[in-house]
């Protein structure tokens, strides 16, 4: 399972990426999590699974979604989860888009 994440330059996300990463570990899930800048999002999308997008760059998933042409779920994260960093909680998000759970 390959989940990325995009935000503005990146960095922001940083966090959220090690807690989602501890959250993996505990459960025991093989996976790989990643955040890039929305700059760099295109270059990414082949290697995604499904693609989450921070609150402060929701303007593009329109274009996102036409960019993956429904080869993955695109989605905003939920403000709440990513403004407290839990991991897990997006994580879940991410889990259950890729399985088609919402």
């Amino acid at each position: 399972m390959n989940i990325l994440l995009c935000c503005s330059a990146g960095m922001s996300t940083s966090l959220l990426v090690t807690k989602m990463e501890k959250s993996v570990a505990e459960k025991g899930i093989d996976c790989k999590i990643w955040a890039v800048g929305s700059s760099e999002v295109k270059n990414h999308l082949e290697q995604a699974d499904v693609l989450l997008v921070g609150p402060q760059v929701r303007y593009l998933i329109a274009q996102l979604q036409k960019d993956v042409q429904g080869r993955i779920p695109v989605e905003a994260i939920n403000p709440m989860h990513y403004g407290l960093c839990n991991g897990e909680e997006v994580l879940n998000q991410a889990i259950a888009l890729i399985k088609g759970d919402k």
